[in-house]
């Protein structure tokens, strides 16, 4: 017998329990328990007043709304705050109820500029994180496995100055070259000629800088600057394309646990980056 009753359901009355709608085996409820979030209070404690202003959104909320951003590739901080509002699960992550209304979106974004910035927050989380991962045997870093990618910036490639830039020694280049050197001669090949480093072309690419004199000195290269945002670099994306980007090179160990990572501008050359990410791991 065929039954329509998907309005009168709607309209139902019903007592629930918001720990009864989440899988046991949901993923956020799986990191939930393996994670102890108590640590970030005290972490925060020096950024919130302790008897004045209005109450506080909840700093560990705060902290879990980018990592339901990230866990689930959503693109801005804008559709997470919509996903939110009609998923259970990411409720119950936050331990907001089903009547509870969701933060706007822009409470990040301003409790990163007026309490957060300049600070490496974090970095600590992370590492607090990666401790615990090592305490329960979870890490194998026998074997480092490194890469790097590129991110595109939101700045607009049309709001750009003319700079020159220090330009950073190659990491351990005469090392590594005396190492191929002496493999290639056992090998019976001939040693490397030298040439001009032209490494930075494969980062950045070729740039008409028709306002630079040449008289340019030998540690100096001649870059493009975003004036939205200085901090990324101008990075050949394809073969026609150029963007501001930022350069990310992580390190994972064997069970693909990361185990730090670095954020350059997108003009850097791994070549010249790696440095920094070796020394920190």
């Amino acid at each position: 017998m065929m039954t329509s009753n998907t309005e009168r359901k709607r309209e139902q009355m019903q007592f629930v329990s918001m720990d009864d709608l989440v899988p046991q085996d949901h993923m956020l409820r799986l990191i939930d328990k393996a994670i102890d979030w108590s640590f970030i209070y005290d972490l925060v404690e020096d950024k919130y007043s302790s008897d004045m202003g209005r109450p506080s959104m909840d700093p560990v909320t705060l902290i879990k709304i980018p990592f339901i951003q990230y866990l689930y590739g959503i693109r801005s901080m804008r559709q997470t705050i919509k996903e939110i509002e009609v998923n259970v699960a990411y409720r119950w992550f936050l331990g907001l109820e089903l009547n509870e209304p969701v933060p706007h979106f822009s409470t990040f974004g301003k409790n990163y500029t007026r309490r957060f910035k300049d600070t490496d927050l974090f970095e600590q989380i992370f590492q607090r994180i990666l401790e615990d991962c090592y305490r329960f045997k979870l890490v194998d870093p026998t074997a480092v496995f490194v890469d790097a990618t590129h991110v595109k910036a939101r700045a607009n490639n049309r709001k750009m100055q003319h700079k020159l830039a220090k330009q950073e020694a190659l990491f351990y280049e005469e090392m590594l070259k005396k190492e191929i050197n002496e493999d290639r001669a056992e090998h019976g090949k001939k040693p490397l000629k030298d040439k001009d480093d032209d490494d930075d072309k494969g980062a950045g690419g070729h740039d008409d800088f028709s306002d630079f004199t040449d008289d340019v000195p030998k540690d100096t290269k001649k870059v493009r600057c975003s004036t939205t945002d200085p901090e990324s670099g101008w990075f050949r994306k394809g073969e026609h394309k150029n963007v501001f980007a930022y350069g990310i090179e992580t390190a994972c160990d064997k069970n693909g646990w990361i185990l730090d990572f670095t954020v350059n501008p997108g003009n850097e050359h791994d070549s010249r980056t790696f440095k920094g990410l070796y020394d920190k791991i």
